[in-house]
């Protein structure tokens, strides 16, 4: 939920937590709840999150990166004795495993149920953070052994005053950092915080006749690469190869991409592309084939146009991220594939793009499969009908074609409000 205006979250905050509060909480103490928040942990600056985006009862709770996902972004209802801690992706609880009080049990995703293991009640601490403090078993929500690392589980401890102990309510969707993985995370480049201008110049070209395979980074000074001989076909076949090929950890940057582009760039694990241009789409312009759900797929920057269906392809787990980006003349921007052999729960994370029409589909996900689309600073040219579909809602498939069940935001899986989509 979002409060329609900074001043009215805070009254109405005031007079509901004047007259609800636990005994020991002021109003002042718990002026940011109600409402729907990331956790910061104070010690390290991580996210409470479900891992994995898991779904299921009985997972234990994690810190991560805070990306701005569904996995991370938490409701705070008020509920008779404190609060209830409702995950936006799964509609469950955050609650205490097997109704223990006893320090270091697990904090876990449960289905939700009155009681009093799934209440907690905000303690406010120094520097406005909070102690979240469950009801049931006295004891703090706390990051294992006072950890720093991305991953570190969640659990219960005694309270005191130490910084793992501690946690702020930042309001849902104020930030967009990527999420971690196990080689190094993606980073977003220094340079304009708009796709702006002109499409760029190439400064040379250069023909490809085989993929080329990316370990590390690789910098194509702005030079245009464009098919010949096996990928020089152009046409819309999916068992083409790519043009390049990206190991777990590679950066692809200042690269324009001419035609053919044959299947374009394919990313094997977590991969960055910066400043990446692609002149007209071959079939893909990317696909995420990665094997892990916290490895990150990350886009800075860069522009696509005459996709003649989907732009960026996100077959494997994980998460991918479309950030500063221009795109012209598409069909889809992102689609979670809809009917891959192995399905898994993939995220997307749009923000700061423009789309110029023709297009269909800004993002098409399974909802079946816990899939997540996050939208804030999405500006739509020349569609004065409004029928660009920014988020569509489909029931994915293993085998035959996916059926779409909606569109629009619905708090779940096609996350944003009217706010971060601008007409133009």
């Amino acid at each position: 939920m979002h409060w329609r205006s900074t001043k009215t979250a805070a009254l109405l905050g005031g007079v509901l937590l004047a007259a609800s509060a636990p005994a020991g909480i002021t109003p002042a103490a718990a002026a940011s709840a109600p409402g729907t928040y990331q956790l910061v942990n104070a010690g390290s600056g991580l996210c409470l999150s479900v891992p994995a985006s898991a779904t299921g009862d009985g997972v234990q709770l994690a810190q991560q990166a805070c990306a701005g996902g569904a996995d991370q972004t938490w409701t705070l209802s008020a509920v008779s004795g404190g609060y209830r801690l409702r995950v936006a992706h799964s509609g469950k609880c955050a609650g205490i495993k097997a109704n223990s009080t006893s320090a270091g049990k697990a904090v876990q995703q449960q289905t939700c149920v009155a009681g009093r293991f799934q209440t907690w009640r905000l303690k406010a601490m120094a520097g406005g953070t909070r102690q979240l403090v469950d009801v049931g078993s006295a004891k703090c929500l706390n990051v294992k052994s006072s950890s720093k690392r991305a991953g570190a589980l969640v659990q219960q401890n005694s309270c005191d005053t130490a910084a793992s102990k501690r946690w702020t309510l930042r309001a849902a969707g104020t930030t967009a950092s990527p999420a971690p993985s196990p080689t190094a995370a993606p980073t977003a480049p220094a340079g304009p915080t708009a796709p702006t201008g002109s499409w760029p110049t190439a400064t040379g070209k250069e023909a490809v006749t085989a993929t080329i395979t990316v370990t590390g980074v690789r910098d194509g000074g702005m030079r245009r690469f464009y098919g010949s001989g096996a990928l020089g076909t152009g046409d819309q076949s999916e068992s083409q190869p790519p043009m390049f090929k990206l190991a777990d950890g590679a950066t692809l940057e200042n690269v324009i991409i001419g035609a053919p582009a044959a299947d374009g760039v394919h990313c094997m694990g977590t991969c960055t592309l910066k400043n990446v241009w692609w002149e007209d789409v071959g079939e893909d312009a990317a696909t995420f084939k990665g094997t892990s759900a916290t490895q990150t797929m990350a886009i800075y920057g860069g522009g696509a146009r005459a996709a003649s269906d989907k732009t960026f392809q996100h077959n494997g787990p994980g998460k991918m991220i479309i950030k500063n980006f221009r795109a012209e003349n598409v069909g889809k921007l992102y689609r979670s594939c809809g009917n891959c052999s192995k399905q898994y729960a993939r995220h997307v994370v749009i923000s700061n793009m423009t789309i110029t029409t023709p297009a269909k589909v800004i993002a098409g996900i399974n909802a079946n499969y816990g899939d997540t689309a996050t939208f804030s600073g999405v500006t739509i040219v020349n569609d004065p009908s409004r029928k660009v579909v920014v988020c569509a809602r489909f029931k994915g498939v293993t085998s035959g074609e996916p059926t779409q069940t909606g569109s629009g935001p619905d708090g779940a899986h096609c996350l944003y409000t009217a706010s971060d989509i601008t007409y133009k």
